[in-house]
């Protein structure tokens, strides 16, 4: 059964899409932590990140690196967190999260309830 997220990748379900190559793709997380959260994700659907080919586990952390600059440039916050839980979906991921402290990245913190309209305007400024 294929994942949400791979869901994502085929058009199946809609993203607020911040990034994508022809293996790696960033969206906006819907249930953020912090306005501009977003996931990286392999396109091709692996449970688990350190199952990740090395070569292909080395390019999507470049990735997350890239994404990661364009939302700093845009949103306000000290640095981007980064997180690997891996318990979520059963798709590889990475969240990169804005914060200016570390409790910005507490995960048994209730997430954002932000609108589906709040999400495009974040997802438009950060792709300015």
């Amino acid at each position: 059964m294929a994942s949400i997220f791979s869901k994502i990748v085929s058009g199946e379900i809609s993203s607020f899409k911040i990034a994508e190559s022809e293996e790696f793709l960033a969206f906006l997380d819907v249930n953020p932590l912090r306005e501009g959260h977003t996931l990286v994700i392999p396109k091709k659907e692996i449970d688990y990140l350190f199952n990740i080919e090395d070569a292909q586990l080395s390019a999507m952390w470049i990735f997350a690196k890239q994404v990661a600059k364009k939302i700093e440039s845009k949103i306000d916050c000290k640095r981007i967190g980064v997180a690997v839980v891996g318990l979520e979906v059963p798709h590889a991921h990475i969240h990169l999260i804005p914060i200016n402290s570390v409790s910005d990245m507490d995960f048994s913190k209730e997430k954002l309830q932000i609108s589906q309209t709040r999400l495009q305007e974040v997802a438009e400024l950060i792709n300015s």
